[in-house]
């Protein structure tokens, strides 16, 4: 589960940088980005196990393939950090583009089977764990930038403002995907009833489920709404401050979330 969060939050961050406008922001901003992404990528590799997938169904990645991948993921930040330090920018963009579509990639083949790619189910999956990770990776890395503003205070407000609202997108899409899953499947669809039988366990999917929508969706939601306020008196430093709960708020519901996912087997 550890390695899935840790690609997860890779493809969400990398995919920030593919949205903003890299050129209003200065070089050294992205080559640490792509050291982050490089811990993250040996913190996937070292906690390599199982994906979660329901008994019987394996995902289109091993665990062997997704080890590689890491690896891969390891050399292009690492890469992309020496090529943003040169200021060479458009091999840095370059390499921000590879690790995005990779580490995307990556999210969909190790979430689902072969045979879920036939079904609404198995669709759903793959797509909430893009919406997942957007949600993380966006709020990740608009906290990060809110903080390089305290070494670039000229910088324009507007790539802050294009995160920020790529946020609001994300997190509205996670809650659409929420919505049709809780519409076809509630409660709990044909795999739930046999997972929540026991009277010890028949709040623990309800609990988890408002943990989740409170922390992974209208947490960011309504931390974008506020910063979309603060930044229009250009107060970075209050923004960041609001995106830094919005980044406590996504983990507790992404964490929250794939819990729930791995004990139902829904894209919850």
């Amino acid at each position: 589960m550890l390695t899935q969060f840790a690609i997860r939050l890779i493809f969400g961050m990398s995919l920030v940088w593919c949205v903003m406008p890299r050129s209003e922001v200065t070089s050294g901003f992205f080559r640490i980005q792509n050291l982050v992404t490089l811990g993250l990528s040996v913190l996937a590799f070292m906690a390599i196990g199982p994906a979660p997938v329901a008994e019987g169904a394996e995902p289109l990645l091993s665990t062997g393939i997704v080890r590689w991948i890491s690896i891969g993921l390891a050399t292009m930040s690492f890469l992309g950090s020496v090529m943003w330090t040169l200021e060479r920018r458009a091999a840095g963009t370059r390499f921000a583009f590879g690790v995005a579509v990779v580490s995307l990639i990556t999210v969909v083949l190790s979430s689902v089977s072969g045979d879920d790619f036939l079904t609404l189910q198995g669709n759903l999956t793959w797509l909430t764990e893009l919406a997942v990770a957007a949600v993380s990776g966006a709020t990740v890395g608009g906290m990060l930038l809110g903080h390089w503003y305290l070494t670039t205070p000229t910088m324009s407000t507007t790539p802050l403002n294009r995160v920020n609202w790529f946020l609001c997108v994300v997190a509205g899409g996670r809650l659409v995907f929420g919505a049709i899953t809780l519409v076809l499947f509630w409660p709990f669809g044909p795999a739930g009833p046999a997972a929540i039988t026991s009277s010890v366990l028949n709040s623990y999917p309800a609990m988890c489920l408002m943990l989740e929508w409170t922390g992974g969706i209208l947490g960011p939601l309504a931390v974008s709404i506020m910063v979309v306020r603060i930044l229009k008196y250009n107060n970075t430093q209050s923004a960041t401050g609001v995106l830094f709960v919005g980044v406590i708020l996504a983990f507790i519901g992404e964490m929250t979330g794939a819990l729930l996912r791995h004990e139902l087997q829904l894209p919850l």
